[in-house]
């Protein structure tokens, strides 16, 4: 599975919770592989809502999302976010583009909270910069 986002803003995102520790290019590519892996598995799991109602494009429901914020205030851009929503479903489905931008929310949400979680991993370790081990361990601690 090539990686579909950016380097730049998976960067700003794992950086704004690093609270003045050094960021590695590893956990940065780390992170940006782990949340497409979720969007991906995310997106595929929301075509089971759209089946049951008989549609062929998902909405902001099927992830789960009430209220779709301004595709403006996200740091993910919207079109790698539409790519990674395809990437484990068929091609008979549509991606709304309030999904897309619900979707970005989402994975937006998650690579925060994994990034102040591997934030705390490296300083329990006495480290200042967060390495890509960090990401991983913490998903391993919270999976």
């Amino acid at each position: 599975m090539s990686v579909e986002l950016p380097f730049a803003p998976v960067d700003t995102i794992i950086r704004r919770n690093a609270g003045g520790l050094r960021v590695s290019a590893e956990a940065t590519a780390e992170l940006a592989e782990r949340i497409q892996r979720r969007g991906a598995s995310i997106a595929a799991r929301a075509t089971e809502g759209a089946d049951a109602e008989g549609r062929k494009t998902l909405m902001p429901a099927d992830f789960g999302v009430e209220e779709v914020v301004d595709p403006d205030a996200l740091e993910l851009p919207i079109a790698p976010v539409d790519r990674i929503a395809r990437l484990d479903i068929d091609d008979r489905y549509r991606v709304s583009m309030d999904a897309r931008i619900a979707l970005a929310q989402l994975l937006e949400a998650d690579a925060d909270d994994i990034a102040e979680g591997a934030t705390r991993l490296a300083r329990h370790a006495g480290r200042r910069t967060i390495k890509a081990e960090d990401v991983r361990m913490y998903l391993e601690l919270v999976e």
